[in-house]
């Protein structure tokens, strides 16, 4: 049992609209972990942002996911909660939605790494 969850890999979760959630799902992202958690989220209009906070801090928790994806529009709820988040692991990647395309001036990673290369670019 250790050989097959050590050969098993790494998760990928989700948080996004429904759109973005079945997308994934369909491609083979989906999975329920021991305790019954998934490992997606499905935003939708009535969707409290202590709900998406609350999500994103329980993937950030969990040691079997590496990368969270997330919609942007859903990560601008909870900008304070993903720019507190500074380890490598898991990842966060934000990633357009169907009705919100992608804004690179909004995604803090992206900022985060242009600072790497032109500290002036952080100021912003």
């Amino acid at each position: 049992m250790a050989l097959h969850s050590a050969i098993r890999g790494k998760l990928i979760s989700v948080i996004g609209d429904e759109d973005t959630c079945v997308g994934f799902l369909l491609g083979g992202v989906g999975e329920i972990n021991k305790n019954r958690h998934p490992n997606f989220m499905v935003v939708d209009k009535n969707t409290a942002v202590s709900e998406i906070e609350d999500c994103f801090k329980r993937f950030l928790k969990r040691d079997d996911i590496d990368i969270i994806l997330i919609n942007q529009n859903c990560a601008e709820l909870i900008r304070h909660v993903i720019d507190a988040h500074t380890s490598p692991v898991p990842a966060v990647l934000e990633i357009p939605s169907k009705d919100h395309p992608y804004d690179a001036s909004k995604d803090s990673i992206l900022r985060r790494a242009r600072g790497m290369f032109n500290p002036e670019d952080l100021v912003r």
